[in-house]
């Protein structure tokens, strides 16, 4: 087990919850509130305002447009403060681009979690939408919980957290993510089960992948903590496949309520793709029916 999965545990002492107001960021919002009040956490709420454009009008009309956007902006402070109103929470409405606003509000706040939801798409809009959502929980340095449009609404039974999944390449990005799905596991005495997907065998190779299950489940042993079974039950399961797609059938078939992945930080933007990175945890992010935990390593 690696020393450091053994000794790191959650504490949530201040939870950003960025939002657009659109139905899909606002399914995130239970979880939020919910995450609050398990770790006595204060939450942070953030709507990042895109920088007003006006019409080409006469000075004499300039007063009323801006006074009209400072009304707005009221009136989305005070719609944020009721959707927190149960928990310790602060309102931040404000003007700018997403991640840039996002990021100094995690070094100012000392974040330890940011909760924000995405329907996944690409290109309709420059809010919490697919390629925003990727690029925040790319670059954030704090774990991210997202999610996705296929999320069911039974909050309640997602927050208890009692089936987690771990999926891990072995690489170092992947494994960042381990104390975090160990802890949760053990502060919710959840079953938690470790995966590993080989991918699909290419054609011409001389030893087929299924030949390296035995070892790879060895290897993923090697990793559940001396004594989890008192807390848990550690389970580990190598497939072959498609990664993405074996993540999210696993995680259907165990009714996994969280999956933990480690991504890593992207190199030549959010583009950039290696195993466990763009294309599989984005689409696992967007695919899950239960929220997913990111953790950049």
């Amino acid at each position: 087990m690696n020393a450091t999965a053994t000794k790191t545990r959650v504490a949530l002492k201040n939870i950003l919850f960025a939002t657009d107001f659109s139905p899909a960021a606002e399914a995130a919002l239970p979880y939020a509130l919910g995450l609050a009040e398990q770790y006595g956490a204060k939450v942070h709420g953030l709507h990042v305002r895109f920088p007003a454009t006006y019409p080409i009008v006469g000075p004499e009309a300039m007063p009323q447009i801006i006074e009209a956007a400072e009304q707005q902006a009221k009136l989305e402070a005070q719609q944020m403060h009721e959707l927190l109103a149960a928990v310790s929470h602060a309102v931040t409405i404000t003007e700018g681009d997403l991640w840039p606003t996002l990021n100094e509000m995690v070094k100012k706040e000392h974040v330890d979690l940011i909760v924000m939801g995405t329907h996944g798409r690409k290109g309709v809009s420059r809010a919490l939408l697919g390629s925003a959502a990727e690029e925040v929980f790319r670059k954030a340095s704090c774990p991210v919980l997202t999610v996705g449009p296929h999320v069911s609404h039974n909050t309640e039974r997602r927050m208890a957290m009692k089936q987690i999944l771990f999926a891990t390449d072995f690489s170092a990005e992947s494994l960042a993510a381990l104390p975090f799905a160990v802890s949760l596991a053990q502060e919710h005495l959840s079953n938690l089960t470790l995966l590993n997907v080989t991918g699909k065998a290419e054609v011409g190779e001389l030893v087929h992948a299924g030949q390296y299950k035995e070892s790879t489940l060895r290897r993923l042993q090697a990793l559940v903590p001396a004594g989890a079974e008192l807390w848990c039950e550690p389970q580990c399961r190598v497939e072959q496949g498609a990664e993405a797609e074996k993540i999210i059938e696993v995680a259907v078939a165990l009714g996994a309520d969280l999956i933990v992945l480690g991504v890593h930080a992207p190199h030549g933007g959010v583009g950039a793709t290696t195993h466990l990175l763009r294309s599989i945890a984005h689409d696992v992010v967007i695919n899950a029916q239960c929220p997913v935990l990111t953790v950049r390593a």
